[in-house]
């Protein structure tokens, strides 16, 4: 009997191993679900805070109506607001440089006395209507308007079109 305790001693017995085989792939399948469930709550929070684009006002000052001078097309708002101002002899009114066509920006051609888009050709008497080219209809007009400080209120928000005979209105064009 010594001998077997000896023979016991000598043999080395197999250290027992940390994870099993099932335990291992067992916690490998909650991880996965786990972490799947964690993302999947992340992108649900994330639906909660919706992307909102801030844009600029429509509504914009353009100064005072003497700096337009008579039978005159200015285009110092045409790079950053897309506008016009025309000044005739019966009042002040805002175009809106966007083509009817597919919708560029048309150029003020002043020795032409038009506005002439560069896309396709489409071109626009001073007063905004359409004599040549595809496009479908007169350029647009925009609710003009004097503020209390006495400076010209554009809102590109409000548009006026000539098929539906709103260039008539009041807003349209502000009488000087």
């Amino acid at each position: 009997m010594a001998e077997a305790k000896a023979a016991a001693k000598g043999k080395k017995e197999a250290p027992d191993t940390l994870w099993s085989r099932r335990d291992f792939f067992s916690y490998a399948g909650w991880a996965s679900f786990l972490g799947a469930l964690g993302l999947s709550s992340l992108y649900f929070t994330r639906l909660l805070f919706p992307r909102v684009l801030f844009e600029p006002s429509p509504i914009f000052k353009a100064g005072n109506p003497q700096d337009y001078t008579v039978g005159e097309v200015s285009t110092k708002w045409v790079k950053d607001k897309r506008v016009w101002i025309v000044r005739d002899d019966e009042g002040i009114y805002a175009i809106f440089a966007l083509c009817t066509h597919l919708g560029c920006t048309p150029r003020w051609l002043r020795t032409e006395n038009k506005y002439k888009c560069p896309c396709h050709g489409s071109g626009f008497t001073r007063e905004g209507i359409n004599f040549e080219g595809p496009a479908p209809r007169a350029l647009e007009r925009l609710k003009i308007a004097v503020a209390p400080d006495g400076q010209i209120v554009i809102d590109k928000s409000k548009k006026f079109l000539l098929e539906k005979d709103e260039w008539t209105k009041a807003e349209a064009k502000l009488l000087a």
